[in-house]
């Protein structure tokens, strides 16, 4: 199967201080890959380098066979876009919804600009009504329901996704979500997605890296994270630490 990410040995350092050490991973096309770990593993920074958000002092990315420079270029951000953690901080507070969804276009050079801004407002779930208001005029959901479809509008073909649903409530997540998945399998979408919840990830993705201190700790199938069927001991504790406190006898 074609391969959409590619990643050889990849180094991040800030300073002294090694974020990313030698990592490396292949993401097929199509396919939805998540990334897990405690905060600090580096799982966030991965998708960072990827965009050209982060400092990478060795190693090499390749997106659909194309090596990937020291800078990203508009070619790039035609192809990969971000969905980030936070959607209060993520949307220009002074922008109407119409605002935040033409400017990529027109950065870009898209026509049809009023059909596809309609076209990504109806895909995500919001339609028309949303269009000219205001991001604190929005809930958290529909704030992040926005962002992915400013994600959306250029049509990529990969998503990267860092802790897309950790700011919100337990039952706008499992919508957006669902939204998500919706959109991967419509338009047969390439996902990387971090996580701290391994059931979200269990949820979403077929395969996933375990990460810790900026290095891969294991790879595997996503059901083996549900049946446990795990090599490392730093899985292990992940997996006991997911199901959160429970009150001894």
């Amino acid at each position: 199967m074609t391969v959409a990410l590619s990643i050889d040995k990849l180094r991040v350092v800030y300073d002294e201080f090694v974020a990313l050490k030698d990592v490396s991973l292949a993401v097929r096309q199509g396919e939805s890959f998540g990334l897990v770990g405690e905060s600090g593993s580096g799982k966030s920074t991965l998708l960072r380098a990827v965009a050209g958000l982060a400092p990478v002092s060795a190693g090499s990315i390749d997106v659909n066979g194309q090596r990937l420079g020291k800078t990203r270029d508009k070619a790039f951000y035609s192809q990969v876009q971000m969905v980030f953690q936070d959607p209060y901080g993520s949307l220009h507070p002074r922008q109407t919804v119409d605002r935040l969804l033409l400017e990529p276009l027109a950065i870009h050079g898209f026509g049809d600009t009023e059909k596809r801004i309609q076209r990504a407002l109806d895909e995500v779930g919001l339609g028309s009504s949303f269009r000219f208001r205001y991001s604190h005029q929005l809930s958290g959901g529909q704030r992040q329901r926005v962002a992915i479809a400013r994600a959306l509008i250029l049509e990529p073909s990969i998503l990267l996704l860092d802790e897309p649903t950790s700011a919100l409530d337990a039952s706008v997540q499992a919508e957006v979500l669902n939204l998500l998945e919706q959109v991967r399998r419509d338009r047969k979408l390439t996902f990387v997605m971090v996580s701290h919840d391994l059931g979200v990830i269990t949820h979403m993705c077929e395969r996933l890296m375990v990460m810790q201190g900026g290095e891969e700790v294991e790879r595997l199938e996503a059901g083996d994270l549900a049946t446990r069927n795990v090599a490392r001991d730093y899985t292990r504790n992940l997996l006991v630490a997911s199901e959160g406190f429970v009150r001894g006898a």
